[in-house]
């Protein structure tokens, strides 16, 4: 019986292979097969007609070659072919596709010989995503690509699928845009995605009878079956999604993909532990398996080719999909180094792709923390964000907790958590560290590094979160405290990250971990936009406001410093902060930001000048002509006024 502890082995002696060539690479002429197994002493290639069932055409025992690599080239093009490989070190370990597979058959289980090339759609050799010139340009929205389109109000035809997001003009039953109309509609700069990679537990034969998000990875390099048309041939899949990218790039929208490098669905079963056993994997001191992520395994992106599988995969899907960024889940997992070499390697290609991710782990690690990508060791890694939990519960409260408040829903004393947030996590000299409970001291070097957000896929959406808080509020006083929370999060400093439909007020029905919850928990509810039009619109202004002044997207910590300061009195539920926009290149010269988190009207003494009033309840417009001579003024509860001369 194997043994699947592994304190014995120095896995540091196995030998590295640098080429390029891993996995599955073919020509008219030839098609070449190479794996890097360097326990095996036998490896097998196996060919195969479909992606499920029958016996193999032929199986070919492949040939020992250089840095621990097994090697077979075939002088024919096997083109809509599939494969596994089936290893042998002493024991014969399961069938199955390697680690580089780039197409699959059904359900991910053998990998599929592809032309790449004719997967690509119409005018693809042209296809580009928006390269803005800071990421504080930035306005991204995640979304599930099953989440926004199966809802009944949706009035997308391909429901659920890859091909939902290239439908225009859809819309709800009572006549307002949804799908791309509406991304293009609402202002947002990129689509943040939810694993779009193989994953394992959804069956592509039946994708209707399960659901989950996609963070049990199967297939690093190919994309999931479930959300193509046919999951039976592994083309469709590839087609259909750089269909989806590019209709995202038409309407002038970047594609940023969640990542989950940090574990794998199966431990002993995963396709890294079927090739190389253990060797991808990090272990405890007794030699079992590590569990940081809380799946029952961790990545040991410390070794060397672990780092070099992440970083090839990294660039295939930039170079084969075109794809603007990525979200590391779990990111604390990995070690620094290399997060500094995935940023080294992506600027060879582009500097122009944001990179951010989890600045935590699921669990403890052997790896000592100092020598990983948490939340505290950013400002060792230049060019790596990571999330600001510390903006999103100091506005609605604990994550975690049903009852747990936050400014937006009235908890007093949360002002220096929320000022932490509107600096973006940088060192400002007006905060006090020691009221910041979750960070007492500022952990971004730059704005660029602090991704601000108040609700994600994760936990509780923000308008279940602030209802169950607050059980006795008005359904008015939930759109107050929603629209709060967007003014607040669309105003500060740093990079804004938006959960699909908070804007107009999502709901899970209360459910706080839906990974694999049913779509009418999951399902982005589309008629809701007529429901909550206010609330809606006024994210649409929040964001148009976003864009057309830089004073709120400054792009050096210097910058917020010399320009942001926190100008007003302190009053307990109030914050006031006024910023120059003479040195942001802004049109005005002075806005004055005040948020009113009390349940009651505040008085505020602002400095006597003449201002324009841009925002006030429930109206933002930056052609009011309202105007405020100073002085003392009234702040309706629960709201943002802004001013600006």
């Amino acid at each position: 019986m194997r043994n699947w502890h592994f304190n014995h082995i120095d896995f540091s002696t196995y030998p590295a292979y640098g080429k390029g060539d891993l996995g599955v690479s073919r020509t008219p002429e030839k098609t070449l097969f190479r794996l890097w197994a360097p326990t095996a002493r036998t490896v097998d290639l196996r060919l195969y007609t479909a992606g499920k069932g029958g016996k193999p055409l032929r199986i070919i025992a492949m040939e020992h070659a250089e840095g621990g690599t097994w090697l077979h080239e075939e002088p024919a093009d096997l083109q809509g072919l599939y494969y596994t490989f089936r290893v042998h070190d002493g024991e014969w370990l399961h069938e199955v596709p390697d680690p580089y597979a780039r197409a699959v058959g059904v359900n991910g289980l053998r990998g599929m010989v592809i032309d790449l090339a004719a997967t690509n759609p119409q005018g693809w050799e042209k296809d580009k995503g928006p390269r803005l010139k800071a990421f504080t340009d930035w306005i991204i929205y995640e979304t599930h690509i099953r989440d926004f389109s199966i809802s009944p109000c949706s009035g997308i035809h391909h429901k659920g699928k890859y091909l939902g997001f290239t439908e225009e003009n859809t819309c709800n039953p009572t006549g307002e845009k949804t799908g791309l109309s509406y991304l293009k509609e609402l202002g947002i700069t990129h689509v943040h995605l939810l694993p779009v990679h193989d994953f394992q537990t959804v069956d592509e034969e039946y994708p209707g009878l399960k659901y989950n998000w996609g963070y049990d990875p199967q297939n690093f390099n190919a994309p999931e079956g479930s959300f193509a048309t046919d999951p039976y041939d592994g083309s469709v899949r590839i087609r259909e999604f750089k269909r989806l990218v590019k209709a995202l790039h038409d309407h002038g929208i970047g594609v940023i993909l969640d990542v989950v490098y940090n574990h794998t669905w199966l431990t002993k079963g995963s396709v890294f532990n079927q090739t190389v056993p253990g060797y991808f994997y990090r272990q405890n001191g007794d030699g079992s398996f590590a569990n940081a992520s809380g799946c029952g395994n961790e990545i040991a992106s410390e070794r060397s080719m672990v780092r070099k599988f992440i970083i090839d995969s990294l660039k295939y899907w930039i170079r084969e999909y075109h794809i603007d960024g990525f979200r590391f889940d779990l990111m604390g997992i990995f070690d620094n180094e290399t997060m500094r070499h995935i940023r080294y390697e992506i600027d060879k290609k582009d500097p122009g792709i944001f990179l951010y991710g989890e600045g935590w782990t699921g669990g403890p690690s052997p790896m000592p923390e100092y020598r990983r990508a948490v939340k505290k060791n950013i400002t060792h890694l230049p060019g790596i964000a990571a999330f600001c939990d510390d903006m999103r519960d100091a506005l609605k409260g604990n994550h975690g907790y049903k009852a747990s408040q936050g400014f937006v829903s009235g908890l007093a004393l949360r002002e220096e958590a929320v000022k932490f947030g509107i600096v973006a996590a940088t060192w400002h000299p007006q905060i006090v560290y020691s009221f910041v409970e979750s960070s007492p001291e500022p952990w971004a070097s730059e704005p660029a590094q602090c991704v601000n957000y108040v609700s994600c896929h994760d936990n509780y959406t923000l308008y279940d979160k602030l209802r169950m808080s607050r059980p006795e509020a008005s359904g008015e006083e939930l759109r107050r405290m929603v629209k709060l929370a967007g003014a607040i999060l669309l105003t500060s400093q740093g990079v804004p990250f938006l959960h699909a439909g908070m804007e107009f007020c999502r709901s899970k029905e209360g459910h706080g971990n839906s990974y694999k919850s049913p779509d009418s928990v999951n399902q982005l509810d589309w008629c809701a936009r007529h429901d909550y039009a206010d609330v809606n619109d006024y994210y649409i202004r929040l964001i148009r406001l976003r864009k057309n002044h830089p004073l709120f997207r400054m792009t050096q910590a210097e910058l917020i410093r010399k320009n942001l300061t926190f100008c007003i009195e302190y009053k307990v539920g109030v914050v006031t902060y006024c910023i120059k926009g003479k040195n942001t290149g802004d049109s005005w010269e002075q806005a004055i930001v005040i948020f009113n988190g009390n349940r009651e009207e505040v008085t505020v003494e602002v400095p006597r000048q003449r201002y324009r009033v841009i925002a006030r309840e429930e109206t933002i417009d930056e052609l009011s002509e309202e105007m405020s001579e100073g002085g003392s003024l009234r702040v309706p509860p629960v709201s943002m006024l802004l001013l600006a001369r």
